[in-house]
């Protein structure tokens, strides 16, 4: 009987929170466990690099996130458990996925339409202060995914547009190349809302608002 795959990451850019653990952390830990599941969960470093520029924040953030995983009952025996910049394969594939990706596409994340939205409320440029980090970060993502074919990917709602955005991705790499990917699907545990942080905003490491 061939597995199914469960794949998910956690962008380690500053002290892990409970959000991480309702949305991700739990949820990934629970899908790793029935017979015939095989498990792939990450640290997402290079992810980080769009939300902060200082090095030691990151590396921090690794191991603190690394030590909930293991703390809230990782089994390192049952999944694969790695961080994203010790695979060379992710940014080699984000390129390919680059060069199929439509910019239209691109243009319709939440994370860039938000910063132009703020911009233009602002009166300034709508591109101003957006790097292509921040625009490419779906097809980043993508790679994240695709790369080992995983089928279901635990993620938060907020998360649920780049995990669409993969299977449009895939889709067109696939009509162009052949069948290569897998289209992934999301899991929402229905039972978690998006948490607050101290602020209002969405709770994030990032906002640091936990």
């Amino acid at each position: 009987m061939s597995s199914r795959r469960v794949l998910t990451g956690i962008t380690t850019s500053g002290t892990p929170h409970l959000g991480n653990y309702a949305g991700a952390i739990r949820p990934a830990i629970d899908a790793s466990r029935p017979a015939g599941v095989e498990s792939f969960y990450f640290l997402a470093d290079y992810h980080a690099l769009i939300k902060t520029a200082d090095p030691a924040r990151v590396q921090r953030s690794t191991l603190e996130i690394a030590a909930s995983w293991l703390a809230a009952g990782l089994d390192t025996d049952r999944v694969w458990f790695y961080r994203q910049s010790d695979i060379p394969e992710i940014p080699e594939l984000t390129w390919l996925l680059t060069c199929v990706a439509g910019k239209g596409l691109l243009n319709r994340a939440h994370a860039y339409k938000a910063a132009v939205d703020r911009n233009l409320a602002e009166g300034l440029d709508p591109d101003a202060g957006v790097n292509m980090g921040l625009f490419m970060y779906p097809v980043l993502m993508a790679a994240d995914i695709l790369m080992f074919k995983a089928h279901s990917v635990p993620v938060g709602r907020d998360q649920i547009q780049h995990i669409e955005m993969a299977r449009d991705i895939a889709a067109r790499f696939n009509h162009l190349y052949g069948e290569h990917f897998v289209l992934p699907e999301a899991a929402i545990d229905e039972s978690v809302a998006t948490l607050p942080g101290l602020d209002g905003r969405k709770m994030s490491k990032s906002y640091d608002n936990t």
